[in-house]
């Protein structure tokens, strides 16, 4: 017995249901925190930003992982306080 193959549709609704609708680009990102686009750019070779990934020669951001991020200075500033 061989199963049903799964329709163009179906394949599509299984990929999206875990992916955010858009992810963030550097141009997002700088307009969320309100820093020049440069200091983005700094954040990724320092490693000191949200964790941001490539596609092809392009970065972006999970906006999962951007509100991790921000939870997580968020956490520090009150632990500090």
């Amino acid at each position: 017995m061989s199963r049903p193959r799964p329709t163009q549709s179906d394949a599509h609704t299984a990929l999206r249901s875990g992916l955010p609708d858009r992810y963030f680009t550097p141009d997002d990102i700088a307009e969320i925190f309100d820093v020049p686009l440069e200091t983005v750019y700094q954040w990724r070779r320092k490693r000191t930003g949200p964790p941001g990934f490539r596609i092809g020669k392009h970065v972006r951001y999970d906006p999962a992982e951007v509100g991790a991020y921000v939870n997580q200075l968020k956490n520090v500033d009150r632990v500090a306080a």
